[in-house]
């Protein structure tokens, strides 16, 4: 089954120059899908562009064979853009945090129920953070701090799981933690996952898919045949 699906997608802002321009992409269930390229390539408009929160200038965006609705968002997808901010200041528990994350199923003002309680703990178990779910998320460390906004992404239960730089200021054994949790949500869940980063050391073992993109889909295809130009920093790195 195809998860995404763009046809001839061009974005761009207004009069100036595309950001994306002529995008074809298909994205089947259960793949782990890394997405690299410099700033400014397009990068997180693209992933924008899936989970609705741009519209295309040109071309279609369809998830799970729907056109996407800008604006509408879908409960079957998870999101967890660059460097989540929000929360870290405030003294906000890290369960607190997953359940606002419930929302998109249970609505803002019922209360929550059984089952909302019961995917709420799944949600923090599985980042590994249940004996921290009642710590402040400011008293957590980086890598900690990603996994409970990858929490918060997961305690919707969404079938596609997208993280925009998960691994931005975290130390590189985190990040290898990090990468871990994320083939094992894959595996564990049937999951799709779109990985965007610019440190790609620890996503690489588990990715198959690599996308560069840079005004377009410049590459696609296994890490493996790229393997000369993936740590050549005018062509991947951020």
């Amino acid at each position: 089954m195809q998860i995404v699906n763009l046809v001839g997608v061009t974005f761009a802002y207004g009069r100036a120059a595309p950001v994306l321009s002529d995008v074809d992409l298909e994205i089947a269930a259960g793949e782990l899908v890394a997405i690299a390229g410099p700033n400014g390539g397009g990068k997180t408009t693209l992933v924008r562009l899936i989970v609705g929160l741009e519209r295309p200038t040109a071309g279609r965006v369809e998830l799970f064979g729907d056109p996407v609705r800008p604006g509408r968002g879908n409960r079957r997808v998870g999101y967890l853009p660059q460097r989540a901010e929000a929360g870290l200041n405030a003294p906000i528990t890290v369960r607190e945090l997953v359940t606002v994350g419930r929302a998109p199923t249970r609505g803002v003002l019922r209360p929550l129920d059984q089952a909302d309680e019961a995917a709420i703990a799944t949600a923090v178990e599985r980042v590994g953070l249940a004996d921290l779910a009642e710590r402040p998320l400011a008293k957590l460390s980086g890598g900690q701090q990603q996994r409970a906004f990858i929490a918060k992404a997961l305690a919707a239960e969404p079938r596609l799981l997208i993280l925009d730089e998960p691994s931005t200021g975290v130390d590189v054994e985190a990040q290898g933690a990090l990468a871990a949790l994320v083939d094992e949500l894959r595996r564990d869940l049937e999951m799709t996952i779109l990985f965007v980063s610019h440190e790609f050391g620890a996503i690489e073992p588990y990715a198959k898919r690599l996308l560069i993109v840079r005004g377009g889909i410049e590459f696609d295809g296994p890490p493996f045949d790229l393997a000369p130009r993936l740590h050549d920093p005018s062509h991947v790195h951020a």
